[in-house]
């Protein structure tokens, strides 16, 4: 999916689409760090409320609605991932991308485990620690090598075959065929990226393009075993889990690769608190929410909005072109994803009731 933190604005989707959003400062004043538990509090009970009750996906009750309000909350994520790139640029321009990724995900996750107050125990332990890396340490460190060797448009196409290893991936491990359709859908979306993001002269880097796809097979393979492996305990608990796991697996890399941070200004620090608490606590457990009730094949689709909403975004509030190809690039993405939904609507059916119901699918 899309992923990214900085510096370029010389592509339409730099090297800071390519390090997925960033994240909290730990230096956060006590009256911050007391207003965010209670926030986060609020939303534990009701995130464990909507679990008790909301039924899953295919379950009693209305499944199409469940399935369209499942969708539209996981597409909050990578909605606001794509906000990255403007915080990023405008907030962050003097900050690396792994150093960012440390201050999103280790102080966010350490608030969540002061909120919910649960540890991994047993066999989680090694599961929250390959989750971890997969999802986190190993894909944003790649990513990292991924965007320094590539222009950011490539790096970003590269990065947007994730939907496609998913398809094979999910397969295996999960059972069940290969369609065509979803085939399909994950080719348009990458067709779509392609369009937003990259440019006629992009030069290719065998390293790159390797680190790239490399990236893309991790966070596939993250994305395939959090649906396998449901976690026995609530949403927040696990994202926690991940987080803060994640954030202490990128200490030693930063440590060795990245330069010091500079003293945070107070712009630094609403980037820093807006990437923390919104696009890494709030968003992941949307993201991992949604891993947990939808396919992991159309899951991974809805990455293709974080590109999407970055060129957006660009294009709305700091005067960036858009063009017609761009244009067409969202129309692409936009297909794939209801191309991929409506895949995951005829898998979940029997030949019978598929054609049935072929006349109810709105356009």
């Amino acid at each position: 999916m899309a992923y990214y933190l900085f510096l370029e604005k010389a592509v339409s989707l730099p090297k800071a689409l390519l390090w997925k959003d960033q994240m909290t400062h730990p230096t956060i004043s006590l009256i911050e760090r007391r207003a965010s538990v209670h926030a986060f509090e609020a939303a534990h009970h009701l995130t464990e409320a909507a679990e008790t009750t909301a039924p899953a996906c295919g379950s009693s009750g209305d499944p199409m609605k469940t399935r369209r309000s499942d969708l539209s909350l996981t597409a909050i994520a990578p909605v606001i991932w794509g906000s990255s790139y403007i915080v990023a640029t405008e907030l962050l321009p003097n900050f690396s991308p792994i150093t960012v990724a440390l201050l999103r995900a280790l102080p966010a996750g350490l608030l969540l485990l002061a909120v919910t107050r649960r540890l991994p125990t047993g066999i989680w332990r090694w599961r929250v620690l390959l989750l971890c890396a997969l999802n986190f340490s190993i894909f944003w460190s790649l990513l990292f090598v991924c965007a320094y060797r590539l222009p950011g448009g490539a790096a970003a196409t590269v990065g947007a075959v994730q939907p496609l290893i998913v398809i094979f991936v999910s397969a295996a491990l999960l059972g069940g065929g290969i369609r065509f359709i979803s085939i399909l859908s994950a080719v348009l979306g990458l067709a779509g990226v392609a369009l937003l993001v990259l440019t006629p002269h992009a030069a290719l880097d065998s390293v790159g393009v390797a680190a790239g796809l490399a990236g893309a097979l991790s966070m596939a393979f993250g994305t395939v075993l959090t649906r396998k492996w449901r976690p026995p305990v609530p949403l927040l608990a696990f994202t926690a889990w991940q987080l803060t796991a994640g954030g202490l697996l990128l200490i030693p890399i930063a440590l060795l690769f990245e330069p010091t941070p500079p003293t945070p200004t107070t712009a630094n620090m609403f980037g820093l608190l807006w990437l923390g608490l919104i696009g890494a606590a709030m968003t992941y457990a949307l993201w991992f929410r949604g891993v947990a009730r939808i396919e992991p094949t159309v899951v991974s689709l809805l990455g293709f909005l974080s590109p999407a909403t970055a060129v957006l975004l660009g294009w709305l509030f700091l005067g960036e072109s858009l063009t017609l190809l761009q244009i067409l690039g969202v129309a692409l993405v936009v297909g794939s994803i209801r191309l991929g939904q409506r895949a995951d609507r005829a898998s979940s059916r029997s030949p019978g009731e598929e054609e049935s119901a072929a006349s109810d699918v709105g356009p």
